[in-house]
């Protein structure tokens, strides 16, 4: 029995690598005669450079950015090997939460004030080491600014009628009259979204993500006013319009920030790493698949990747289980052929912090090939 074992990370608690080998560990011990092939996946948010490295290898290197409040965090840029018979090429890879992740601040939450400048440093770095070529894993951001910080480190102005600069994160955006442009770096940019948002509107980047961010109603509103207002600008003042696009919305807004400073192409991250990493190759030699993440909700199947995962499954046939985190959708997960198990389930998956523990996922990947299929 051939079993692929293919998770992303489990937010805040386990990276996808770690996630990868409890399952491996719980499946083999359901069925020790399984031959199985570890493949950590990534939407583009946190876990894209575990991900990526793992399947097509590279140096990492790490550097001291201004975290989503200014003070600094180590960051990493992955220098990814160049692809069978093609000319080498110098692609650099970072991951936005690297910078602006909300696991950074902890359990302290700052949606108004945080900010996307680490990543504009970041991409500073990668283009001073001569990048011909930058891909931008969007996801997991403490901040909702629409990508000004990231500009800001990149040499952009934003002023408010006074002439004056604004301060930094999204909650100032209302106030934003006018963008002083910057020379865009000359450079081939990719930006990987994870969800498929657009800026604006009620299921933009403000109203859908902003409480998952800790901000409260009034914030909401703030937040999505200022991200209008630099739609407006951009459209004016950059000839930028971004308002639209699917996947601006991500990260905050990082992804419109993305295309109007940087003229990145916004692509979903899902397809984007499980084709670099062979995916489909693999789920063509196994049995079975089994994937999972944080927390199963309903976007899951609006372009992240375990949602892509159970969806090429079902494609090909193949059985598929799912681990998570918790788990929240009302779909009757029974009629679509798929086994899940939560780790909300209770017993000793979790630490004294709340976190999953990797037991934890070996022992619901153990019982979900062990007992009958659908049988929690």
């Amino acid at each position: 029995m051939h079993v692929l074992v293919c998770p992303t990370a489990f937010k805040g608690t386990l990276g996808a690598s770690t996630a990868a080998e409890a399952m491996a560990a719980g499946v083999l011990a359901a069925r020790p005669d399984a031959r199985v092939r570890l493949l950590p996946l990534s939407d583009g948010g946190p876990g894209l450079i575990e991900a990526l490295r793992s399947g097509r290898g590279g140096d990492v290197e790490r550097h001291e950015v201004a975290g989503p409040l200014g003070a600094t965090t180590a960051a990493r840029l992955l220098w990814a090997a160049p692809a069978p018979r093609s000319r080498p090429a110098r692609r650099a890879i970072l991951e936005s939460a690297d910078a602006c992740g909300l696991h950074l601040l902890g359990e302290r939450r700052a949606p108004v004030d945080a900010h996307s400048r680490g990543v504009g440093e970041l991409v500073r770095i990668a283009m001073e080491s001569d990048a011909e070529s930058l891909v931008i894993g969007l996801g997991g951001s403490a901040c909702t600014d629409g990508g000004t910080g990231m500009a800001r480190a990149l040499g952009f102005r934003f002023l408010d009628m006074r002439g004056e600069e604004l301060p930094p994160g999204g909650g100032a955006l209302s106030r934003l009259e006018r963008i002083i442009p910057a020379d865009k770096p000359r450079a081939d940019f990719v930006a990987l979204t994870d969800v498929s948002a657009t800026l604006n509107g009620p299921e933009g980047a403000a109203r859908v993500y902003g409480p998952q961010k800790g901000a409260d109603p009034d914030q909401v509103e703030l937040l999505a006013e200022g991200l209008e207002r630099l739609a407006e600008r951009l459209n004016r003042d950059l000839g930028a319009d971004v308002a639209g696009i699917a996947g601006a919305g991500a990260a905050g807004g990082l992804g419109a920030g993305c295309a109007a400073f940087l003229g990145a192409r916004l692509v979903p991250g899902s397809d984007w790493v499980m084709e670099r990493v062979g995916f489909q190759a693999a789920l063509a030699e196994a049995d079975a698949v089994i994937t999972g993440e944080g927390a199963f909700d309903p976007t899951s199947r609006q372009g992240k990747v375990t949602g892509r995962v159970l969806a090429a499954a079902a494609e090909a046939d193949v059985p598929v289980h799912l681990v998570c985190g918790r788990l929240e959708t009302s779909t009757p997960e029974a009629a679509m052929a798929l086994d899940v198990r939560s780790l909300g389930a209770g017993g000793d998956h979790f630490d004294e912090a709340g976190s999953v523990t990797p037991a934890g996922i070996a022992r619901l990947a153990e019982l979900s090939f062990r007992l009958p299929r659908n049988m929690c």
